[in-house]
């Protein structure tokens, strides 16, 4: 099946409550994100996001962490595509008043989010054969 493998920092600008706290539909935004790209590798079309099934909030995200989205098709029906999405920290923001822009990388990276959901793309506006 087809994958996808987005890794960005959050930045001030994500930060949503106080301490700097990202809030979890900034995960959410690129688990869609994730889903696009994975419906344009396989129908060539950016198709629709139906509903989630299930989204579990696993560890906070602050600004300045850096986050690495991995999503998967793990079936496909008519129309519809059933995925599967997980963010993991794998750099954390770790500033100090004498180092503000201290980070440290995480030997194994932390589970902070995942879902599962179903997109799907008409028909008429699937690949055919390309």
């Amino acid at each position: 099946m087809n994958e996808s493998f987005l890794r960005l920092r959050m930045s001030a600008h994500d930060a949503h409550y106080g301490g700097n706290l990202v809030d979890g539909a900034r995960m959410l935004a690129l688990f869609g994100d994730a889903a696009t790209e994975l419906l344009i590798q396989h129908d060539g079309d950016e198709g629709l996001f139906v509903a989630y099934d299930m989204v579990e909030f696993k560890a906070p995200v602050y600004a300045g962490d850096y986050i690495e989205i991995r999503a998967r098709i793990s079936r496909v029906g008519n129309t519809s595509r059933a995925m599967s999405f997980e963010a993991y920290k794998v750099i954390e923001a770790a500033p100090t008043p004498e180092q503000p822009s201290r980070a440290r990388l995480i030997p194994e990276p932390l589970l902070v989010t995942r879902a599962t959901g179903t997109c799907m793309v008409p028909k008429q506006f699937q690949r055919s054969g390309e």
